[in-house]
């Protein structure tokens, strides 16, 4: 197969180095806009003939087309998700599968049924969250006949030897993102009720919580985005959940050094006049802290993803708790964010490509990527993979695994 992987930055590296290890792809495209920069890592990598580097304008219509008339059979892309429309529509228009790694944005979804036409296969929210928490959740949704509550927990954090400093925190990603996603509203059920969480009020005492993770210790939750929206694929009843939440995880004293914050009014997007200068506060945060929060070369990043469900199976009350855990790989350098995004894509455009998935149109990573295979193919990288079920009238543990490796399933 041949793919064609639009964007190779961070993660996008993590994308490129796991294609050319399968035996499954024979040729890759890689595009980028900072084309010099693209060659001069392929060329360290010693990729071979089996990489090739091509410039890429996203905004150039003629330049993305030319891209996909080239004949990829799947297309990743990790661009910035404001693109996500223009190369959905190029790919169903040209035949060529497609897989990011970002939610889904207006204008995606009224292609679901010229995809289908077309005998395209469009699968977005496929990197870590969104991702294989959605693999996760629908598995275990899946694994109940009634529900009663539902957490979904996700962290990118410094591994506790990593972990020093004022916030215990450093950057995986971009802080500017982060500090976007700590100004999100968010919506839960809590005791039956909708909760709706303003903006300013993620930090609040009331909307924390902490949970124990074994093995690694103690953190703190906070409201992620609204989880109703994110559930919405698996089309459960709403009304039988007494509890429903979707949580970031950060090492204890975060939140409250951030709703400090919030309250100084230091993450608005307002911007304030400076002498002659408007200033982004948000954004100048980003920019002032942003350098002194990096990994350094022997420090690795912890990522987990966990989705914690309570409800009955043939009449007995159970919990099941399923897990994926990483940290950065040091000898290829790869942090842990990256490998949970860059592998995930990787594998779903080559599930696609070999016909592991076969359904068309717009996918949902919730119901529409089978448990199992995906599960081994994480292992098979490296990547944790638990399940434990308990009976909670008897309080034993009625199942508990980690997923084995079976090489070669793809």
């Amino acid at each position: 197969m041949k793919v064609l992987l639009l964007g190779v930055g961070m993660q996008g590296k993590a994308v490129l180095h796991d294609l050319v290890q399968s035996d499954n792809v024979e040729e890759i495209v890689a595009a980028d806009l900072e084309i010099g920069n693209l060659k001069q890592h392929v060329n360290k990598k010693q990729y071979g003939t089996k990489v090739r580097c091509e410039y890429l304008d996203v905004t150039d219509q003629d330049n993305l087309d030319r891209l996909m008339r080239q004949g990829p059979h799947v297309a990743i892309e990790l661009l910035h998700q404001r693109f996500q429309a223009s190369i959905a529509r190029s790919a169903v228009k040209h035949g060529i599968h497609l897989v990011n790694a970002f939610y889904i944005m207006p204008g995606l979804s009224e292609l679901n049924e010229e995809a289908k036409s077309r005998g395209v296969s469009i699968l977005p929210e496929f990197g870590l969250d969104p991702g294989i928490d959605l693999v996760l959740l629908g598995e275990a949704v899946r694994s109940f006949d009634k529900l009663e509550e539902i957490n979904i927990y996700g962290a990118g954090i410094p591994e506790p030897e990593a972990s020093e400093g004022p916030l215990r925190y450093k950057v995986s990603w971009t802080l500017k993102g982060v500090l976007d996603s700590y100004v999100r509203p968010a919506r839960i059920i809590r005791n039956r009720n909708t909760i709706h969480i303003g903006r300013n009020e993620l930090f609040h005492p009331e909307n924390i919580h902490e949970i124990e993770i074994g093995g690694i210790g103690r953190l703190e939750a906070f409201p992620n985005d609204d989880v109703l929206d994110y559930v919405s694929p698996l089309g459960f009843d709403l009304q039988s959940l007494q509890n429903l939440g979707r949580y970031t995880l950060r090492w204890p004293g975060h939140a409250n050094f951030w709703r400090e914050m919030v309250d100084l009014h230091l993450l608005d997007d307002e911007p304030l006049v400076v002498g002659n200068t408007e200033i982004d506060p948000r954004r100048f945060l980003a920019a002032a802290m942003g350098p002194h929060m990096q990994y350094g070369d022997s420090e690795r990043d912890l990522v987990i993803v966990r989705v914690d469900i309570t409800g009955s199976r043939g009449g007995r009350r159970k919990r099941a708790i399923y897990q994926v855990t990483d940290r950065r790989d040091l000898g290829s350098g790869f942090t842990a964010m990256s490998r949970t995004v860059g592998f995930t894509t990787s594998i779903g455009a080559q599930m696609i490509g070999t016909g592991r998935i076969s359904k068309r149109g717009i996918l949902s990573p919730a119901t529409d990527v089978p448990y199992d295979i995906f599960c081994r193919e994480l292992k098979d990288r490296g990547i944790r993979i638990t399940s434990e079920f308990r009976d909670l009238r008897s309080g034993l543990a009625v199942g508990k695994e980690e997923v084995q490796e079976k090489p070669g399933s793809l």
